[in-house]
This record gives structure tokens, sequence and C-alpha cells, in this order.
């Protein structure tokens, strides 16, 4: 870390083929070994696989599945006293929805479906429609700060 200039944010350009930087944030993650041509293919056609059947754009489904999974409050672990606790935090949109692209990438990866666009597009098409294990982990995320809300007043 700089003793005397502050680092800006990385800026990411679109993706070539929506014009989305969301979804290039997306690809990178995806991407293993730096074989980014291959996981653009496999973001792209998971996609539009998922947003078959459906009124909005392939850029809105997965928009709304990625809203739909980001969380917007997690617990913290904290040391006061000799003793830890679970506080509750809110949690800024760019690190939700960090978390939430890294929820569905790990779930989608231990999904039981052949092939991984087949994976992929049934892990966003749960996320659109609420169900899956990305949702769950954001569910049971809520319940967990929920339980702790006592101690939100250790929070600084």
């Amino acid at each position: 870390m700089p003793r005397k200039k502050c680092i800006g944010k990385r800026e990411i350009s679109p993706d070539p083929k929506y014009g989305d930087v969301l979804i290039q944030k997306f690809i990178n993650k995806v991407m293993l070994c730096g074989k980014k041509s291959i996981a653009e293919k496999l973001v792209y056609s998971a996609i539009e696989t998922a947003s078959k059947g459906k009124k909005e754009s392939p850029v809105e489904v997965f928009k709304t599945a990625l809203d739909n999974v980001r969380p917007r409050v997690m617990v913290k672990s904290t040391r006061i006293g000799g003793a830890t606790y679970q506080v509750p935090t809110e949690v800024t949109l760019d690190n939700s929805q960090a978390i939430g692209m890294k929820w569905i990438i790990t779930f989608f990866r231990n999904r039981s479906e052949k092939g991984a666009v087949a994976k992929l597009a049934g892990e966003i098409d749960d996320a659109f429609n609420k169900r899956g294990n990305a949702f769950k982990r954001r569910e049971d995320t809520y319940k967990m700060a929920e339980a702790n809300k006592a101690f939100a007043h250790f929070k600084w």
C-alpha cells in the first residue's frame, strides 16, 4: 500500500457482444488459467440458454439473476473483550456483486448436469426464478444477520 497516493479502481472494458461491464466481470471470474475465449463462449451460450422462453433479453436475465443472488447484509466476525461476535454489516454494491458472482460460479461448478453450459445456464435460471443453491446461500446469510441483529451496535 503506498503512503502518498491513493490507488484508483481498475477500469474494466465492456464485453464485446453485449457491451456490458457486468458480464465482462463475470467472464473474468469464470475464466480459468487465462483461457478467456473459452470463458466467453461458456458465459454467452449459458446466458442465451437461460433466457430462452423468457420475455427479457439475455442481459436483463443475467442482471436479474445476479440481483436476486447478491447479498445486501453480511456478518463479520469481530473480537471484543475476548469474545467473538458475528456482527451484521451492510455490503457495498461492488462487493455484493462480486460475492453474488462468486456464489453462482461456486454452485454451478458443483451441479450434476452434463456440460458446463448446461450447468451455468441452470444456475442462472435458478437464480432468476429465486431458487437454487446460490439463492439459498443468500437467504442463509440473511437469517444469520437477523439472528445476530443484537450485536449490530459493535459495528464501526
